[in-house]
């Protein structure tokens, strides 16, 4: 995939469509909190996603204009909220000391 405006502004408003929807799914479930909503790690994933396209299209893109750069900036913030849900960083449930998993799954 090219890195372009139009391709991160897709990603972009992937990640809100999904946000909106998974809120929607925890409001419908009776009012879950997000944090506690499964669907957790796959947006931390996305988000991930989104923030490293992001950079690389600022590194490529020395004019983007100041709205975009912000942009990129609070998805930036927004994932540094959120790291430790990302893919790479879990272990196996089986491999996870008790704390860990705890953690992991808001208890």
């Amino acid at each position: 995939m090219a890195i372009t405006l139009e391709n991160f502004i897709k990603l972009a408003n992937y990640y809100n469509q999904t946000a909106m929807l998974m809120s929607a799914i925890c409001v419908s479930k009776g009012g879950i909190a997000m944090e506690n909503y499964v669907g957790r790690f796959y947006a931390a994933d996305v988000l991930e996603y989104v923030v490293e396209y992001g950079r690389r299209l600022m590194e490529h893109n020395r004019n983007l204009s100041p709205q975009i750069t912000d942009l990129i900036n609070r998805f930036s913030a927004q994932f540094e909220r959120v790291r430790d849900l990302t893919t790479p960083t879990q272990k196996p449930i089986h491999e996870m000391t008790l704390a860990e998993f705890e953690k992991v799954m808001n208890i």
